[in-house]
Formats: C-alpha cells, sequence, structure tokens
C-alpha cells in the first residue's frame, strides 16, 4: 500500500506531539520529516518516550525550514505553529506544491480585516485566503475536502460550539440573536510554551474566565453561525480556564423558534450527523472524561420551561477533536480515504 510521506511543523509543542503519535501509526502515512527549533538534532523516541518503539521513533528533529521540508519529500505538511507563523510557511510550499494541513488561525477566517480586528496585526498572507477550506468535516458538504491543498483547521472552542448550533441555524429552529456560550478548557489549550499563568501552582485550585469580551476565536464562530443562518450572528462568548491538562466543554444557552424542542434537537441531530463517526448524540450530560484521548464530540439538550430556553452542551478534548485529531480526520478526506483511518 503506497504511503503519503507527511512532516510536522512545530512537532514539540502539545499538538504536534499528538499529531506525531496519531501519524506514527496511520496506515497511509510515513512521517518522513518533524521540525523544532528547541528539539532539533535529538530524536522523535528523546523528545517524546511515549512513542519509544515505533516506525519513527529514530527519526530526528529538524531545524524548520522550507527548504528541509522540500528535501524530504513530503508532499502533505502539518503545521502545529502558532498563528502569523504559520503563514510563514504556508505560503512558499503551497508554491511547491505541497498540501498543507495549518492547525493554526492563519487561515480560517474568509476576510483579512476581521483577522486584522481579532489578532491585532494584518494578515501575514492574505492571498492564500480564497484557497482555504475551513475543515470542520460534519459540517462541509459533499467532497469539499477532496484533493484540498490548503486545509484551514478550525480551532477547539468554535469546534465545540459549532457542531452543536449550526444544524439548529440551517432549520431555523434558535434564535441566532439570542445565543450565550460558556466554555471551558484544559490548560494545554494554551500551548506548551512558558508562561506565569499557566504554571501549575497558578492553575491548579483554579478556574477562571479570559479572553472576555472578545476571544480571538469568536471571530470564526460568529463566521460560521452567520453562514448558516444565512444574517450576521453577534454572540456572547466566556471562555474559561479549568485545572485539567486536556479536555473541553460548553455550555449555549439559545432561545427556541418554531416550536422547537429537546425532541425535535435530537432529531434534527441525529439527521445532520448520520453517518458521521465522531459525532454521539448522549442523553446524559456530556463529561471531558468520556471524550479524552479521542476523536469523539459528545453533544446533548435540555429544555429550561422556566425561562423558554434551549441549553445545548458538547465535550471534547481540545487536543485531539479541537486540532490534531480533527487535522487527521481533514487530511483523510482529503486524500479520499475513509475518515476513520488511523483514528479508530
Amino acid at each position: 500500500m503506497e504511503k503519503v510521506k507527511a512532516a510536522v511543523v512545530g512537532a514539540s509543542g502539545y499538538s504536534g506531539e499528538e499529531l506525531v503519535a496519531l501519524l506514527a501509526r496511520h496506515p497511509r502515512v510515513e512521517i518522513v520529516a518533524v521540525t523544532s527549533r528547541q528539539s532539533a538534532g535529538e530524536t522523535i523516541a528523546q523528545v517524546f518516550p511515549r512513542i519509544a518503539g515505533s516506525a519513527v521513533a529514530g527519526l530526528k528533529f529538524v531545524e524548520p525550514s522550507v527548504g528541509a521540508l522540500e528535501k524530504s519529500g513530503a508532499v502533505s505538511i502539518f503545521l502545529a505553529l502558532p498563528h502569523g507563523l504559520a503563514a510563514e510557511f504556508a505560503g512558499p510550499l503551497r508554491k511547491a506544491g505541497r498540501q498543507v494541513i495549518d492547525l493554526s488561525a492563519d487561515f480560517r477566517l474568509k476576510s483579512a480585516d476581521v483577522f486584522a480586528e481579532f489578532y491585532g496585526e494584518e494578515h501575514p498572507a492574505p492571498d492564500l485566503l480564497a484557497e482555504a477550506v475551513y475543515a470542520l468535516p460534519e459540517i462541509l458538504q459533499g467532497d469539499a475536502l477532496k484533493g484540498a491543498g490548503l486545509i484551514a483547521c478550525p480551532g477547539c472552542y468554535p469546534t465545540s460550539i459549532l457542531v452543536p448550533v449550526i444544524p439548529l441555524l440551517r432549520r431555523g429552529l434558535i434564535d441566532p440573536a439570542t445565543i450565550v456560550i460558556n466554555s471551558q478548557s484544559g490548560v494545554s489549550g494554551a500551548g506548551r510554551k512558558a508562561d506565569a499563568a499557566l504554571l501549575f501552582a497558578e492553575c491548579n485550585e483554579s478556574l477562571r474566565a479570559y479572553g472576555a469580551p472578545k476571544h480571538r476565536h469568536l471571530s470564526e464562530i460568529e463566521q460560521e453561525l452567520s453562514a448558516a443562518a444565512g444574517c450576521t450572528v453577534t454572540v456572547t462568548f466566556t471562555p474559561h480556564l479549568v485545572p485539567v491538562t486536556r479536555g473541553m466543554i460548553s455550555t449555549i444557552v439559545a432561545t427556541p423558534l418554531g416550536g422547537a424542542d429537546a425532541g425535535l434537537v435530537e432529531s434534527v441531530w441525529r439527521e445532520a450527523y448520520h453517518g458521521r463517526p465522531f459525532v454521539r448524540v448522549v442523553s446524559h450530560l456530556p463529561d471531558s472524561k468520556h471524550v479524552t484521548n479521542t476523536n469523539f464530540i459528545d453533544i446533548a439538550v435540555r429544555e429550561d420551561k422556566r425561562t423558554g430556553r434551549l441549553i445545548l452542551f458538547s465535550a471534547l478534548d481540545n487536543l485531539g477533536k479541537g486540532a490534531a485529531s480533527q487535522a487527521v480526520q481533514a487530511f483523510n478526506l482529503s486524500q479520499g480515504w475513509d475518515e476513520t483511518l488511523g483514528l479508530s
């Protein structure tokens, strides 16, 4: 079976490590390069002991450069880099004919002006925005990802929100003007970096909101909700940091329309996600421990008859369905493979 040669740029971060672990056991992928400035010269097994014994354990990290990636022979390149830096690689790699799967925020937005508003800087490669496919697999129609050359992987918070909400907006079952979202994320969502606010002593026994009222992910959340509703959607979104390593839950409140109740919401979800292996409509309130280290997203609904509102819930792994495993799922679909390949 012929394998696709792949590389992971920024492989020493949390999402990068997850990508390496997933791709190392993928039956149709051969990892030919991993990059990291701080780990250059070390082997994968030295940096990630949990991957020792795999076929790629002896592969050495190299300094990140477009030249090194081209020399490796990689044709599909995963970028697990901070926003802004990913675009520096994406442009030259696309010109060289390489497929780019970007886990950063650089190509999620369709408007360079919106990017500048939320990220506080000019977009580094606005000419590539039209080519990028916003790759939330369960929301895309048909073969939208097949053959895609530039894949923009959604953020973890947006994934936890868009999956439960978009089918309801498409059917006109909730009032888009009433959506209020509260989300909680594990500390790994901030990335592997030296930051006093993320130290164990600061995060342990601590619950706190941050990024309010205009978190960066709000831009792609509103972009995709507006597309689903067919009108401009503005929501209230408050993220929180919780003292767990990985995992994410979102609680979404909205006013129902058209007589929508919990039964109808579940029916619409089951219809929208029929045959989609990673969306689970559950009867219990979703719990992050049931999705950690998987590509699943669990969604549920409750009616608040006192207030006349619907409450939607979701849970996913911020490093899995919110990042690395979703990137592999999108990559699978871009190759025309079963989306579960390497993820079961």
